[in-house]
C-alpha cells in the first residue's frame, strides 16, 4: 500500500498532504484505533493537527478505500487499513479484549442469510460480543450443542 496510496488519492481528485500521510501511518501502527488515539499519535509528530482534522482525514481515506471502520462497543468507531479488513472482530464484554478471526467462522451465518432472506452479508463490519476464555474461567473447553465439552 505504501507505494499506491498516493496514486489512489490523486486518482480520486484528492491532494496528498502530510496530515493524510500521518493519519494513515497512525492507523497502520495502532490497528483498531479510535480517532482520539489516532490524533494522539499524529500529534507526536505534528502538534498542530487537531481532532476535527483527523475526522475529516479519516472520512476522505475511507471514501477512497484506504481505511475502514468498525464499531467495537460504545463510543467512537475503530479504524484499520482496508487491505487488512478481511476479518471479523470478537470483543470480550468483561475485559474489553479485541481479537480478530477469519471471515470463515461466519460462513454458516452468511449462507443462511443468503439462502433464507436473499441477503448478501458484509461480515467485515461484523463485531461479535461475548466473554473470552480467560474471563470465563480459562477452562479451554467449548461446550458442544449437546451440552458436553
Amino acid at each position: 500500500m505504501a507505494h499506491t496510496w498516493r496514486e489512489e488519492l490523486r486518482s480520486r481528485g484528492y491532494r496528498v498532504t502530510p496530515q493524510r500521510q500521518l493519519v494513515l501511518e497512525a492507523v497502520r501502527e495502532l490497528e483498531h484505533a479510535t480517532p482520539d488515539a489516532i490524533c494522539g499519535r499524529v500529534q507526536r509528530t505534528a502538534s498542530g493537527v487537531n481532532l476535527s482534522t483527523v475526522y475529516r482525514t479519516l472520512d476522505v481515506l475511507e471514501k477512497v478505500g484506504l481505511v475502514t471502520h468498525t464499531h467495537l462497543g460504545q463510543g467512537a468507531p475503530a479504524y484499520h487499513l482496508a487491505e487488512e479488513a478481511n476479518h471479523l472482530h470478537v470483543v470480550c464484554r468483561s475485559c474489553g479484549e479485541v481479537s480478530d478471526t477469519t471471515l470463515d467462522v461466519a460462513g454458516g451465518l452468511v449462507e443462511a442469510l443468503r439462502r433464507d432472506m436473499g441477503f448478501e452479508a458484509d461480515v467485515q463490519h461484523l463485531t461479535v460480543f461475548g466473554r473470552c476464555e480467560r474471563c470465563r474461567g480459562g477452562s479451554g473447553a467449548i461446550a458442544s450443542p449437546g451440552g458436553s465439552a
